[in-house]
C-alpha cells in the first residue's frame, strides 16, 4: 500500500526528444583511464528545485556488457549571461554543452560508478566549454 502511495504522488517525467532515428555507439577514453561507450538518448525540459533547464540522457557503459542512464542538468542560470552577451543558443549548441560537461565527468570522476550520478553543469563549465567550442 505505501508503494502504491509513492508511485501515485511521484511526478510522471515527459518523454524524451531528439534522439537519432538510428542509435549511434560512441567512445570516448577518458583521463581516468575507462574507455566509456554511450549512446545519446534525448532530452527533455526539467528542474532541479528553482532551476529550470533540460536534461540530456545518455545510456552509458564501461564494461561493455550493462548501460545505466547518465543525465547532464543544464539550467537555464548556467547559459543566461553568455547568451545575454552573445545569442540565444540553438538545441545544437545546448547539446554541444552536454556532451561536453559528459566528457568532463568521464575525465574527472575517479570510478564508473560515480558516473550515476547527475551531471550538474555550472555556470563556469558552461562558459568554459562554449569558449571551447568557440560560439560567438
Amino acid at each position: 500500500m505505501l508503494e502504491w502511495l509513492r508511485k501515485l504522488g511521484a511526478k510522471k517525467l515527459p518523454p524524451l526528444t531528439g534522439a537519432p532515428l538510428v542509435r549511434r555507439r560512441k567512445t570516448y577514453s577518458a583521463e581516468s583511464g575507462y574507455v566509456y561507450i554511450y549512446y545519446y538518448e534525448g532530452s527533455r525540459a526539467a528542474e532541479r528545485g528553482s532551476e529550470r533547464g533540460a536534461q540530456f540522457v545518455f545510456a552509458v557503459s564501461w564494461d561493455r556488457k550493462s548501460f545505466f542512464p547518465v543525465s547532464v542538468f543544464l539550467a537555464e542560470s548556467s547559459i543566461a549571461p553568455w547568451e545575454d552577451a552573445h545569442h540565444v543558443l540553438q538545441a545544437a549548441e545546448r547539446y554541444a554543452i552536454a556532451k561536453m560537461a559528459l566528457f568532463q565527468a568521464f575525465d574527472e570522476r575517479p570510478d564508473p560508478t560515480r558516473m550515476k550520478l547527475e551531471v550538474l553543469v555550472r555556470r563556469a563549465d558552461a562558459e568554459s566549454i562554449l569558449e571551447t567550442l568557440e560560439l560567438d
